[in-house]
């Protein structure tokens, strides 16, 4: 008898267990999309609540009150670049988006807190707010957001539900002077640290070669990076002098930057090469 009652209460936590971990449909469907626009990736992740017979403006969605747009956990909307929408800049991040609906027009916002559930909002930490006009649309059941009209410089977002769609722009901006701008950076920074390898591992026959790139990345732009890496490989190839001229330049270079670099190490090293002049 012992023995039955055992088996029923192992037989008893197992089923539980099963029931712990079992994972039932939500009744709002999870969708995540993701559209990339020029050089950047734009990306909304919300749950798709149904009408079912009921009435959406005004009634289940009432007029005038923060909405989590969508169901369940607040939707997530990020953007890999910076960006303009509704002549506003939103920084490169995750936000959690937010509306307020009326009959004439919509209150966009993007929130600072992301990963929240849909009915937590606190308008302090608001990005920015935006309106967009609501359109009369095509029936639809299930609530959803779109992205159409890309261009490599814009997209156009819309929410719709019922018979009513919301659409709003998300301007990139100039994508040529951002790509410009990250190869000028990579080009001053890559050969800086292919440059620092060589100067590491002691590969000495190198070390004119990995001059000639340091030149090359400070010709782009001069920084106390690459100035104090032309100044560490002039040392080690025993041009002391030109060594302490290109790191007393790093030095002032790097005090002048915003914001300053200060490298105490950097300044002891460059003490000790004038004491060997």
């Amino acid at each position: 008898m012992k023995k039955i009652i055992l088996l029923l209460a192992i037989t008893g936590i197992f089923s539980i267990s099963a029931i712990a971990q079992l994972t039932l449909p939500s009744e709002s469907q999870r969708q995540e999309i993701v559209q990339n626009v020029g050089d950047t990736k734009v990306s909304i992740i919300y749950h798709r609540p149904n009408i079912k017979a009921r009435k959406v403006w005004g009634g289940l969605v009432p007029y005038g009150e923060v909405w989590r747009t969508g169901a369940n956990n607040a939707t997530v909307f990020e953007v890999s670049n910076d960006v303009t929408i509704g002549g506003q800049k939103l920084p490169k991040g995750k936000y959690s988006l937010y509306t307020i609906p009326t009959e004439s027009d919509w209150t966009i916002i993007f929130n600072k807190t992301w990963d929240q559930w849909g009915t937590v909002y606190d308008a302090k930490l608001d990005a920015i707010r935006v309106t967009a006009k609501p359109m009369p649309a095509e029936f639809r059941e299930t609530m959803s957001f779109e992205i159409d009209n890309v261009t490599g410089k814009t997209a156009e977002v819309a929410i719709r539900w019922e018979k009513v769609a919301v659409p709003f722009t998300v301007d990139i901006g100039d994508v040529s002077a951002r790509l410009l701008n990250d190869t000028r950076r990579k080009m001053v920074n890559e050969p800086v640290q292919m440059a620092n390898y060589v100067l590491n591992q002691k590969m000495t026959a190198n070390y004119e070669e990995a001059l000639g790139w340091v030149e090359g990345s400070i010709k782009i732009r001069e920084a106390f990076g690459n100035l104090r890496s032309k100044a560490l490989l002039l040392a080690e190839m025993g041009r002391t002098a030109d060594a302490i001229a290109a790191g007393e330049k790093a030095v002032a270079v790097g005090k002048a930057a915003t914001p300053a670099i200060n490298n105490p190490a950097f300044e002891k090293t460059l003490a000790e090469w004038k004491t060997k002049k």
